[in-house]
């Protein structure tokens, strides 16, 4: 339990690090002691923490988390310090008041469990005193003095001296001062790659740009450091940070081991030595380890940062809504998986057409389509963006359709991971994985979200080196974005799934599971409140996720809305007020411009959240996704050899990153706009410029046929 004074330490803490006021964190904890969740704090309690939006929170958890866990660490090393018997009352203070992980661990190196080192070998054979005179100056010659330490386990003067310097290089290396010392002397320096004999390999020259590289470590882009650690983790390269040990050694020695208070030269010499050890030996690779530790964990959060944002603007991608659906996903000699779907992406029929090489059975296909598109009502379709997806959109445009029909392409990834998983074979056990992956593909074009919460976020490749980063942070990042989606948009609690159930504030896996047990035995939910006969769904629960579950045609219209059952009294009190009933409010734009938000102002209810109340009145249960749009790639391009420099081409981002954005532009290999070709001055976030999916013009700048890589311009 962290005591109350250091409580308000860490509070301070993460109020400053992330630009917020001290009282908005320290609610956020509060409520976090209370069980709410991050959605339900951020959307109903805005007066408790003065408007926070979900990241802000998110990130106020993480934080406050990171604290919990330095506290317990704390107890470790006190632990351990107390029982080495060196526990001073200063000690303790400073280790119960440090707010630095790295001045922890440099505390509590001397009394860390180690192997057996030369200076633990030194020790045993009982040279620590000589060691200790030698540093402490209480000694002229250190050669007489050695001389009374050659016995059995000493061969020789020689020995007891490297002896006594293996001790006193360890006690530098695992001295505190020392440590931050050398840190601050290499934190500026170059990040410096040489080649090893494995980069003459082809596989090796995606890594070419890292080639004799050298780079300021305090400065190099996230990206560039994840790829040169990835080099070095495969054998093509070796970093080195390029600090001279002549002049680490100096700083060290007369800032540690003063010359004067060595007036003998040969005690200087010894000592002098025992330094250079210490920083070619301990400190210097120890500390460089560090530092790249440190600069890593910096690139991670960043990379994490941007894989968060595309997978929020993947989550919250367009939907066409409930539509009878027919979805295809593409092939040559397999032919084309095709599915028809209802409108809630329940699977009416499924069969293979061959319309490509080598079968070539268009007309037949054609046949085949036009009766689905006829029989089962077919309002959209959707084609898979993967193999044979130009062409199976070619040839989709010459099957007769009732006009109006629109043709959509739709991104595939991780629809073959979806396709082969529990939650599919659950959803589908008659079904084999063509089938699920072609439903899945429809059932994304009719509600994104809804379809891609059942698969792993790092499947859905929208993230750079996911596999490098710290796997705990991505997971944090990508959960809480997922939740943050699902609540930003609502759940229909009678359609929905037990998969986007559980990412429901307050839900999770098993009372999903109870929630749709009880639907099924029970018929449609006809009141929020009814939730509360769901077993093991509990005040607190109902309290976290009512707000975000939606009823469409219910008893209470307040149902289908983001407004909170608690609130409910409120708006009764704002209709009362007009002389109307509720039901009569909900919905109506000309009612709600009447109501004065500061007459309702009363206790938990602050003026933010009766405008939020009266905003949703207006609109109630509005989706805040916008309407999904056709695309047609240019007719004129199939394969990279058709591409000239100067085309102006429409394209799809597909991922965005911090040096630029991937497009497909309508061929097997995507192009690269980078971020100084995005008609900035400036190089700005990519993010700030495009969204993932969005829809654009791009000019081809540069064609590599060898490295088959394409370089793009963003057309204003």
């Amino acid at each position: 339990m962290i005591d109350t004074h250091m409580k308000d330490i860490y509070i301070k803490q993460i109020a400053t690090k992330l630009g917020v006021r001290d009282w908005q964190v320290e609610n956020c904890m509060k409520l976090f002691e209370e069980g709410a969740t991050i959605p339900f704090i951020s959307r109903y309690r805005k007066e408790r923490t003065g408007g926070l939006d979900d990241v802000a929170v998110a990130e106020i958890r993480h934080e406050a988390d990171v604290y919990a866990e330095m506290d317990k660490r704390k107890d470790t090393i006190l632990t351990a310090i107390e029982a080495a018997g060196a526990l001073t009352p200063e000690l303790r203070k400073t280790v119960e008041e440090s707010l630095d992980s790295r001045e922890l661990e440099d505390l509590y190196l001397p009394f860390k469990p180690k192997r057996r080192t030369r200076a633990t070998a030194a020790k045993e054979a009982g040279l620590e005193p000589l060691a200790d005179l030698m540093f402490n100056v209480a000694v002229i010659d250190p050669v007489r003095e050695a001389r009374k330490y050659v016995n059995e386990a000493v061969a020789d003067v020689d020995a007891a001296l490297s002896g006594a310097r293996d001790i006193i290089a360890e006690r530098l290396s695992e001295t505190a001062a020392v440590r931050e010392t050398t840190r601050r002397m290499l934190r500026t320096r170059h990040l410096v790659s040489k080649v090893t004999k494995k980069a003459s390999a082809p596989e090796a020259q995606k890594y070419k740009a890292y080639f004799h590289n050298s780079e300021p470590l305090d400065r190099i882009a996230p990206h560039r450091l994840l790829a040169m650690l990835r080099a070095e983790e495969e054998g093509y390269l070796t970093l080195k940070i390029d600090a001279d040990p002549e002049k680490c050694g100096n700083k060290l020695y007369y800032d540690f081991c003063q010359e004067h208070k060595y007036p003998a030269k040969a005690l200087a010499v010894e000592i002098r030595a025992a330094v250079d050890d210490a920083y070619k030996r301990l400190i210097e690779p120890s500390i460089s380890n560090e530092l790249l530790k440190e600069a890593k964990e910096k690139a991670d959060v960043e990379s994490i940062k941007i894989f968060g944002e595309n997978l929020r603007q993947l989550l919250l991608a367009a939907p066409v809504g409930q539509k009878r659906t027919m979805a295809i996903d593409p092939g040559f000699r397999t032919g084309c998986k095709v599915v028809c779907l209802d409108e809630l992406g329940n699977l009416l029929h499924f069969e293979a057409i061959f319309p490509h090489p080598p079968a070539n059975e268009k007309v037949k296909a054609i046949q085949a389509v036009s009766a689905m598109i006829a029989k089962y009502g077919i309002q959209v379709i959707a084609i898979g963006n993967g193999t044979a997806s130009r062409e199976t959109e070619e040839f989709v445009k010459r099957v007769p359709k009732p006009e109006g029909m629109k043709v959509y392409t739709v991104s595939e990834d991780g629809a073959s991971i979806y396709s082969a998983s529990e939650v599919a074979r659950c959803e589908f056990p008659d079904q084999d994985v063509t089938v699920r992956g072609a439903v899945s593909i429809g059932r994304r074009l009719m509600d994104p979200l809804a379809e891609l919460v059942k698969i792993d976020p790092k499947s859905l490749g929208v993230g750079q080196y996911q596999h490098d980063v710290d796997q705990n942070l991505l997971k944090e990042t990508l959960d809480n974005t997922v939740e943050s989606c699902v609540n930003s948009v609502g759940v229909n609690l009678n359609t929905a799934s037990p998969y986007l159930l559980s990412y429901v504030a307050g839900i999770g896996p098993a009372l999903a599971t109870n929630i749709v047990d009880y639907r099924t035995e029970h018929g449609a939910y006809a009141s929020r409140q009814e939730l509360l006969k769901v077993k093991r769904l509990g005040d607190k629960a109902f309290e976290q996720c009512a707000g975000f579950l939606r009823i469409p045609h219910g008893k209470n219209p307040l149902d289908n809305s983001a407004v909170h059952p608690e609130a409910y009294p409120v708006v009764d009190r704002m209709a009362a007020d007009l002389g109307v009933t509720s039901a009569e409010l909900v919905g109506n734009e000309e009612l709600c411009r009447q109501i004065h938000a500061e007459a309702y102002v009363d206790g938990d209810f602050g003026l933010p959240t009766i405008n939020d109340i009266i905003q949703e009145l207006k609109k109630p249960g509005r989706d805040p996704r916008e309407a999904a749009q056709e695309f047609e790639f240019s007719d004129e391009i199939h394969v990279i050899e058709d591409l000239v420099s100067g085309m102006e081409l429409p394209g799809i981002v597909t991922n965005i990153t911090a040096f630029g954005a991937f497009v497909d532009i309508g061929i097997k290999q995507n192009g690269l706009i980078h971020v100084s070709k995005m008609g900035t001055k400036e190089h700005v976030d990519p993010a700030r410029i495009l969204k993932l999916h969005q829809q654009i013009k791009v000019t081809v700048l540069d064609v590599d046929l060898d490295r088959q890589r394409i370089s793009l311009g963003l057309v204003k």
